[in-house]
């Protein structure tokens, strides 16, 4: 096992009416002004921003609000979350909504507290030493913004979406009722119990050997989406299903699942970005599509890893000899695809509007025209490795 340091400052409210701690909570923080952020009007409707705000007004903290956010949320958007906060004297963010809310809320957070433009702060990798305290209310179990050091940006005038991870991205305080996700619809539910397996199947993809508790930690998550997520899909509204895999989805990408080996590369990750970024995506539902193919692609270079993923959570036969194990995960990877089938989520590009003809122009995004490649089992990608991970999810 390797050296490492874990860091995890958010505190957790979990279970039935966690949102009802909001105003004591954050009076104890100092806070005295409050952006609250959110996507669609439905927490109005509702009555979750009400409930919200009638909490700060009890504890005598005033809030300003800005909804409006998109799935692949934009910098564009962010920026002028940053102009209202600058105006109005924010001093504390509550994000309420699912990832795309977060991070934008957190792209808001970078901005305030590094006082530049946060596109820069991602694309250079400058984290805040301080950063603003930020709290999220969660409504949708996906992304485990909640507790990661990830944030995720669109620039939809040059379709480029980009990502950092800084301890200073992880939220303060998160609050977690699993009753405010069961109105999810199917479609976002099955691509958010997708997104929640790809965060600890890229950290198990790792080109080392294995880490025995750090595996068996990562394993448990899966399987248990896997299986949860499953019976979730057919009855939407089971809050229990709901709490499972909304915690699933905080502990799948808090790095817990990394703890002991290599860095994970997330290149299933980057390669779908930018399909979103282009296609305005679901990201779930894009890594059902790359995520299978990149397996198949990157198979030959980490068999026994592969191996051991399709064997113990896709069912791929038991297999000995390398050759045996190569065939092995083809099968785990079709055992793979027939799952997130069944759940409804695409398996192929042509059902994200990919058109072969766009290949290169997006795999150009994702290497820079060329001049990049992305890390992997075999040493790097390069674009035309990339066009080939694309033709095998055709």
């Amino acid at each position: 096992m390797r050296n490492f340091t874990y860091y995890t400052p958010t505190k957790i409210y979990f279970g039935d009416d966690a949102e009802m701690h909001v105003g004591e909570d954050l009076k104890k923080r100092g806070a005295t002004k409050v952006l609250i952020h959110y996507g669609s009007e439905r927490i109005r409707k509702n009555g979750l921003f009400d409930r919200v705000a009638c909490q700060l007004d009890e504890q005598g903290i005033a809030y300003v609000a800005l909804g409006g956010v998109q799935p692949n949320p934009t910098i564009q958007f962010a920026r002028q979350g940053i102009e209202l906060c600058r105006r109005e004297g924010v001093d504390f963010l509550l994000a309420i909504g699912g990832g795309s809310v977060l991070d934008s809320t957190k792209a808001i957070r970078l901005g305030l507290s590094l006082n530049i433009d946060p596109w820069e702060a991602i694309t250079k990798g400058i984290s805040p030493d301080n950063p603003v305290p930020m709290g999220s209310i969660l409504t949708m179990a996906a992304a485990g913004s909640e507790m990661s050091n990830s944030c995720v940006l669109t620039d939809e005038e040059r379709h480029l979406k980009r990502g950092c991870n800084f301890d200073g991205n992880r939220p303060t305080v998160a609050f977690m009722n699993p009753a405010l996700t069961a109105t999810t619809p199917a479609y976002q539910t099955a691509a958010g119990i997708t997104d929640i397996m790809m965060h600890s199947m890229e950290r198990y993809l790792t080109n080392e050997p294995a880490t025995p508790l750090t595996d068996a930690v990562c394993l448990g998550i899966l399987c248990t989406v896997k299986e949860q997520g499953a019976l979730l899909m057919k009855d939407l509204t089971n809050v229990e299903l709901r709490g499972e895999i909304m915690w699933a989805s905080s502990i799948s990408h808090n790095n817990l699942t990394e703890l002991g080996r290599a860095k994970r590369t997330f290149t299933a990750h980057r390669i779908e970005h930018d399909i979103s970024g282009v296609h305005d995506v679901t990201h779930g539902a894009g890594l059902a599509v790359v995520f299978p193919a990149w397996c198949l692609a990157e198979a030959p270079y980490g068999v026994e890893r592969f191996y051991s993923l399709m064997h113990e959570l896709w069912d791929a036969p038991e297999a000995d000899t390398e050759s045996e194990m190569l065939e092995s995960v083809k099968a785990g990877v079709e055992n793979m695809r027939a799952y997130y089938r069944s759940i409804g989520m695409p398996t192929h590009m042509s059902e994200l509007g990919v058109d072969p003809s766009e290949y290169e122009y997006i795999s150009g995004l994702t290497t820079n025209g060329g001049t990049l490649e992305a890390p992997s089992f075999r040493g790097k990608l390069t674009q035309q490795d990339i066009i080939d991970i694309y033709r095998l999810a055709e």
